[in-house]
């Protein structure tokens, strides 16, 4: 939709996502992220931490479903969404609002981490045993395809088989 304030978000979860489906079926995984930004305090010459920022997310459907089998409480995530404020009365009759983040993408942080990540397959983007292998013919399953040699390097196993590319010169 035209107008909405999309939003990236780097930070930590606060909690393991929990996986809800809706009564049509529909999975949603609900999870906080707690953005924390550095400051340098001049007086003090050092880095301090800023005030917290705690926002609600919410992953539907596939997204959702791979939201909680990959992450856990703890993991540093980047998070990219549409903002949306939400009003509501609470069970004392008070009118509260709140802000949250209707995810669209979402990935573990590289920055202090590794990741493997796995492709979905199936209907459903469902990732059990009987799904997980792979076709022959996916062109993106570089796990098991081999890619062709390059000349130089078919030149250089035909000359020198034993030592391929070295530093010594060929002569």
């Amino acid at each position: 939709m035209s107008g909405e304030t999309v939003i990236t978000v780097v930070g930590n979860l606060v909690d393991d996502p929990e996986l809800r489906y809706t009564p049509s079926g529909a999975a949603v995984a609900a999870f906080r992220v707690a953005s924390t930004p550095r400051v340098f305090d001049k007086t003090a010459n050092e880095w301090k931490d800023g005030d917290s920022l705690f926002l609600t997310c919410s992953a539907w459907r596939t997204l959702g479903e791979n939201v909680a089998a990959s992450l856990a409480r703890g993991s540093r995530v980047i998070v990219q969404g549409r903002l949306k404020q939400r009003s509501y009365e609470d069970r004392e009759g008070v009118k509260r609002t709140v802000v949250e983040l209707d995810v669209e993408e979402v990935g573990p942080s590289l920055l202090r981490a590794t990741a493997t990540v796995t492709k979905t397959t199936g209907q459903n983007g469902s990732n059990d045993q009987q799904q997980r292998q792979q076709p022959a013919n996916d062109p993106w399953n570089t796990a098991q395809q081999q890619r062709p040699q390059q000349p130089q390097q078919q030149y250089a196993q035909q000359q020198y088989p034993a030592q391929g590319y070295g530093d010594e010169p060929p002569y």
